[in-house]
């Protein structure tokens, strides 16, 4: 059988290394497979041409060692142990930050590892539906981890969303932007992720104005799990965003000795947009609170009138039925059994006794 070894390239041809068992063979897939993109950015821009994660930081001291300022930008895409393990080796990341990396569902927080700063952001993406009660899930999260040093960037991406090639765009186009650093990658993020809890927000809001004018309309069902799968997706939301703002609380008054002044301005107004966000999500928790509220209420109403209906309709279901059972029982002596009008007269009875029932149940609203 023909082998194709040799028509892919030495960066994506897979590595074999042996186990503890002399038998026994596994392939790990190289960085590159999991690279979305690597870039060495000096004096505000970025230099052309492809780099391996290795060769972009040796070109980074090359050109340190010139005395000119220049930094890394590597993206990941959900890499797996030892695709991180080899990036890890590079940058010099922590043990513990790169397990985190690789495994994620991590909370939003920041650490410091040595001259490292180590971010973790949750992602969310508003999926669109035709209304609530079709949809089965209306809010999408991710993570991105970020990695930042004195002369490199390294950001890993979870979930199908958060792409951060947009922001790749954004800050290459802004050269006074690209010169504060390393630091203001992470700010573009960090702004990137907030300003889309800002975008989902409003958007829930429109799905929950919809809910509450349908609770309060008083010629609809009321469906209660749509306000529950609501509040599920609210509360999904708090989770991502609510304790990203200690993190962006600490990034604007720690690590002084790493971050630049005009980067940490930056950041406050992140975190003045997250706080933002935040208070909107709290609103919207209370909001929905009140709503289940209203709708149970509102089912205890219909439940009251329904029984209503039930029982007036019983009454008047009971005169005939009482009427039939007494001329049933088919005694030798009963009143008016031998009367040739008897038949007529009772079921003229019948007839004028619920007519009566109906007009004054009719009359109290009870049908």
């Amino acid at each position: 059988m023909p082998s194709f070894r040799g028509a892919l390239p030495p960066a994506l041809r897979p590595v074999r290394t042996k186990h503890t068992h002399p038998d026994a063979k596994s392939i790990h897939v190289p960085v590159a497979r999991a690279m979305v993109d690597c870039a060495v950015y000096v004096d505000g821009r970025r230099l052309t041409g492809k780099y391996t994660h290795a060769a972009a930081l040796n070109k980074v001291h090359e050109l340190e060692s010139e005395g000119k300022e220049a930094f890394v930008w590597i993206g990941l895409h959900e890499p797996d142990e030892h695709q991180m393990q080899a990036v890890g080796d590079v940058f010099g990341l922590h043990e513990l930050a790169v397990e985190d990396a690789v495994h994620a569902h991590q909370r939003p927080k920041l650490e410091r590892y040595d001259k490292t700063l180590f971010m973790v952001l949750k992602t969310v993406n508003y999926i669109e539906h035709e209304s609530v009660a079709k949809a089965r899930e209306i809010v999408e999260t991710g993570e991105i981890m970020v990695f930042v040093g004195a002369d490199f960037v390294v950001t890993v991406r979870h979930g199908e969303h958060g792409e951060l090639a947009g922001v790749r765009r954004r800050v290459e186009a802004s050269p006074a932007l690209l010169k504060l650093g390393p630091y203001a990658i992470m700010h573009a993020i960090a702004d990137h992720v907030v300003d889309s809890y800002l975008d989902v927000t409003d958007l829930i809001e429109v799905d929950i104005d919809a809910m509450e004018e349908d609770i309060f309309s008083p010629v609809t069902h009321t469906n209660i799990e749509c306000i529950y799968l609501l509040k599920r997706e609210v509360v999904e939301l708090r989770r991502a965003v609510n304790p990203f703002t200690l993190a962006l609380q600490r990034l604007g008054t720690d690590h002084n000795d790493l971050i630049s002044i005009e980067v940490r301005r930056y950041m406050r107004d992140v975190l003045d947009h997250n706080i933002q966000a935040s208070d909107r999500i709290t609103s919207y928790d209370e909001l929905l609170s009140s709503l289940v509220q209203a709708a149970l209420g509102k089912v205890a109403m219909q439940q009251n009138v329904d029984m209503r209906k039930i029982s007036a309709w019983v009454a008047i279901a009971a005169v005939p039925t009482a009427l039939a059972g007494i001329y049933g029982m088919n005694f030798e002596h009963m009143p008016e059994l031998h009367w040739t009008w008897g038949y007529p007269a009772v079921l003229v009875v019948m007839f004028c006794v619920c007519s009566l029932l109906y007009r004054t149940f009719r009359h109290n609203h009870w049908l």
